[in-house]
């Protein structure tokens, strides 16, 4: 596919070159760069299951097709011709929020009806090692935050609901910035952070959501188990919140003051929601009744 012009974008943090891309006719697509002895099979497969997720009905930025230049591979999607979720979401009523949540939840639990391949590592052995990780990477870093070493009791107590946890395609990045609004209807874009592991793991990226719009992350539990969510996942969330958000804190250190004020009121939030780890239900989440 040939492009007249390809209009740079700055967001997100793949490292990947992505643009708004127009071809001579004035078609628009949204074009990913990447290293092809990188990135390629990996592209590839992501592609696949785009295909078929597609095929399911799913609001998704669509794959058209791989193409390799020399040493690169270009990406080509649709051009989702929408605004921002994160901006658009919590300026709405809490109603609307609420059905944009509820919509997303729904999306996510088919996308995770994708299998995780049979040679997948067990859960539980490959997220305890990813938790310790963590652990070991806030306590070498400067940053204290709120709550953190409630949360690393939490972890450590609570690891044993590791045992036996069923794995699934992952989205890898679910959450409101990850969404667009295209003629008032949800789009899930940014697939690029796939990955396989307990499905329930992929809520750990919820506390974006209710920072910009508590109904809407609401909605987005509810509409995932259909109205209601098991205790066995609360327990479970409070243990993925806590394990990534120890994690992020370290990431954050590395990149800069933005972002570690970024993640050091995220830890905040975090405190009061699980009132330091006293709670299983963040106080975020209201059961919901429409008036």
């Amino acid at each position: 596919m040939d492009f007249i012009r390809k209009e740079p974008i700055e967001e997100g943090w793949s490292g990947h070159r992505k643009y708004k891309a127009v071809t001579a006719d004035g078609a628009q697509y949204f074009l990913r760069v990447m290293s092809k002895e990188k990135d390629a099979k990996r592209m590839e497969e992501l592609h696949g299951i785009e295909q078929n997720l597609e095929a399911k009905g799913l609001p998704l930025s669509r794959p058209i097709a791989l193409e390799s230049h020399g040493s690169e591979v270009y990406v080509i999607e649709t051009w989702v011709d929408g605004l921002e979720a994160e901006k658009v979401i919590p300026s709405l009523t809490t109603d609307k929020q609420y059905d944009y949540g509820w919509e997303a939840g729904r999306i996510l639990n088919i996308i995770h009806q994708i299998p995780a391949p049979d040679t997948q590592e067990d859960w539980e052995g490959r997220f305890s090692r990813k938790m310790e990780y963590k652990i070991r990477s806030y306590e070498q870093c400067p940053i204290e935050i709120p709550g953190g070493e409630e949360m690393i009791s939490y972890i450590k107590n609570h690891r044993h609901l590791l045992k036996g946890r069923p794995q699934t395609f992952q989205h890898g990045d679910y959450h409101i910035g990850n969404m667009m609004i295209e003629k008032e209807r949800l789009v899930v874009i940014d697939f690029e952070r796939y990955d396989y592991g307990d499905p329930w793991e992929e809520f750990n990226r919820i506390v974006w959501s209710a920072q910009a719009a508590p109904a809407f992350a609401t909605g987005m539990v509810d509409g995932y188990f259909n109205g209601q969510a098991p205790m066995e996942f609360w327990k479970l969330l409070a243990l993925y919140v806590s394990s990534n958000l120890l994690g992020s804190v370290s990431w954050a250190f590395s990149f800069g003051e933005e972002e570690r004020k970024t993640m050091e009121q995220q830890a905040k939030d975090v405190s009061v929601w699980y009132d330091n780890m006293n709670r299983l239900i963040p106080s975020w989440y209201q059961k919901y009744h429409r008036e």
